[in-house]
């Protein structure tokens, strides 16, 4: 009988607001009714006249007094829902999550479940934590970048474990009066100690928490800085009060962000104890993640989720929804009941290179940009140790009148010289064919970020500044003790820079200077289709008696 009168106290505590607003309510409809009767006794007794004119009031009144309550009290319950939930006071709303997410249903993350497993079986077993002298892990933290899985992730531990999921972000807690944000922590934990009671255990799930968590620092007078303050150090006695009640609470945060860009007192032992990495899938289970947004729509059977998966390196698990999702709509729109390979082609384009420009090009512009791309895919295919050109195109898209779409061969993820410099070589072989091709350079090549100068420029750079790689010898990450450097120094580091991006330009003058009738058979088919795909570019090289210049020429191609 105790226990269930605690619940009822801690249930009370919870949505005493609510309670007391349903009670509300229903005293104040008694009330009329009651007094709707008692007027109405009344009203018999009275004389005609009387009555006629009461009546007549009562009509003028009723739409008056109607109105002012259709107005006032909504703003009144508005008003006092802000300052009790979330307003004035420094309270947060924040109700449990409705989360159905099965364990078997998160894949292509493999590693990060292994290491969830472990919290899972610990939060559903305490016997076993205490027969082994552990204490329950309180904090932890997944780390890695958007669209793989984090959110879902913490949804499914929340199911496996059978208990109620506390969602936030951590941009709740950053606001423009100072000691809000700590009291909105204090309310967060406030209710996730009522759920816990309640229901037996609570996981506070806090999405970027990096929006609050970055490291403290002195305040320069406006009280930003201390309001931030105030909300990580809120955070950190929360933190630090579950390790000293059993109240069975977890904290998982998730960020995008790397560990160093938290306040180390957060990440320190005893807070969060757990660190789960969350990274892009692999071959294996891209190939999963497709087989299981396939199944929950109608595809053509020879949809190969095999093939996409090669074809979308890098790609998240929010990238193949997104994929696979825009298939439908391509299919859709053409009136077609299931998906094709062509239906997923075209999504492809469409994530990876966005949706074609309205920028209709001159004649010249055409043909100039033709070539343009022509320099870049015949390098990449020739001198890109393992890089394939799979897509070139002349219409524009993002604001680029063309471009090449080059894709390495099978995942990597570092690069040594060979691989940096093939990549300047192809960044710098429009520069050179449109040399070779009309004795002069257009703007195509410069003008800013993301341009083919400035990529150049950015590789050049790094392997010269960061990775030693210049041909002074000078090693180190100079990027570090930049300011501390003399200016001979900077001289002799730009030198090899320049350097590096003079001899790429000079090895790419040779392979177009030998290879002209090629990068003017790529030219023209581009001219011809204004886009060509990896077996149309691959006929083209074929027929010129080449081969790619890729190490995996073996592996089957997309």
């Amino acid at each position: 009988m105790n226990h269930i009168f605690k619940k009822i106290w801690i249930f009370f505590r919870l949505y005493w607001l609510r309670i007391l607003l349903g009670i509300a309510g229903a005293a104040l409809l008694i009330l009329s009714v009651m007094f709707i009767f008692y007027c109405w006794d009344a009203f018999k007794d009275l004389e005609n006249f009387t009555k006629r004119q009461i009546a007549g009031q009562m009509i003028l009144l009723l739409p008056m007094f109607a109105i002012v309550n259709l107005i006032s009290l909504p703003l009144m319950f508005g008003m006092q829902f802000y300052f009790m939930q979330g307003g004035g006071l420094g309270s947060l709303k924040v109700d449990k999550a409705k989360v159905n997410v099965k364990w078997d249903d998160v894949i292509g993350m493999e590693g990060a479940k292994r290491e969830a497993a472990e919290l899972i079986k610990l939060l559903k077993d305490r016997k076993l934590l205490k027969a082994i002298g552990g204490k329950i892990i309180k904090g932890t933290l997944m780390m890695g970048p958007p669209g793989c899985g984090k959110t879902y992730l913490a949804k499914a531990i929340a199911t496996e474990c059978g208990l109620p999921l506390l969602p936030t972000v951590g941009s709740d807690f950053v606001t423009m009066f100072v000691g809000q944000g700590a009291a909105r922590m204090k309310s967060l934990f406030k209710r996730a100690r009522a759920l816990a009671q309640l229901e037996g255990g609570c996981i506070v799930f806090i999405d970027e928490i990096d929006s609050f968590a970055r490291p403290r620092m002195a305040d320069t007078g406006w009280g930003g800085a201390t309001s931030g303050n105030a909300t990580i150090n809120q955070f950190l006695t929360e933190l630090d009060g579950l390790r000293n009640h059993e109240s069975n609470i977890v904290v998982i945060a998730a960020t995008n962000v790397n560990e160093d860009e938290l306040d180390s007192a957060i990440m320190r032992a005893g807070r969060f104890d757990r660190k789960i990495h969350v990274t892009k899938p692999n071959l294996e289970e891209r190939k999963a993640i497709f087989a299981f947004y396939l199944k929950n729509v109608k595809a053509d059977p020879v949809v190969d989720p095999g093939l996409l998966a090669r074809k979308c390196l890098y790609f998240s698990p929010a990238d193949i929804e997104g994929m696979v999702r825009e298939a439908g709509l391509v299919a859709l729109r053409e009136s077609r009941e299931a998906i094709s390979m062509k239906d997923l082609s075209v999504a492809y384009d469409r994530v990876v290179f966005g949706l074609k420009s309205n920028i209709t090009l001159t004649k010249e512009e055409k043909v100039w940009t033709a070539y343009h791309e022509a320099g870049h895919a015949v390098i990449a295919y020739l001198a890109h140790p393992t890089n394939d050109v799979i897509k070139a195109t002349i219409i524009p898209h993002k604001g680029s009148l063309g471009f090449i779409y080059q894709r390495s061969v099978e995942e990597m993820h570092s690069s040594n010289r060979d691989h940096l410099l093939a990549n300047i070589k192809v960044s710098v072989a429009s520069y050179v064919a449109e040399q070779l091709k009309f004795s002069r350079t257009s703007s195509g090549v410069g003008g800013g970020r993301g341009s083919d100068f400035h990529h150049a420029m950015n590789v050049a750079y790094a392997m010269v500044w960061q990775f030693g790689m210049g041909k002074s010898g000078m090693i180190g990450d100079m990027d570090l003790v930049m300011n501390s450097l003399s200016e001979k120094t900077k001289a002799v580091l730009n030198e090899d820079v320049q350097d590096i991006l003079q001899s790429c330009m000079k090895d790419v003058r040779e392979i177009l200077g030998s290879n002209m009738p090629v990068l003017e058979d790529f030219a023209q088919e581009l001219l011809a289709k204004e886009e060509l795909e990896y077996d149309e570019i691959i006929a083209i090289f074929e027929r010129h008696g080449l081969k790619s210049a890729s190490r995996k020429a073996e592996t089957p191609q997309v």
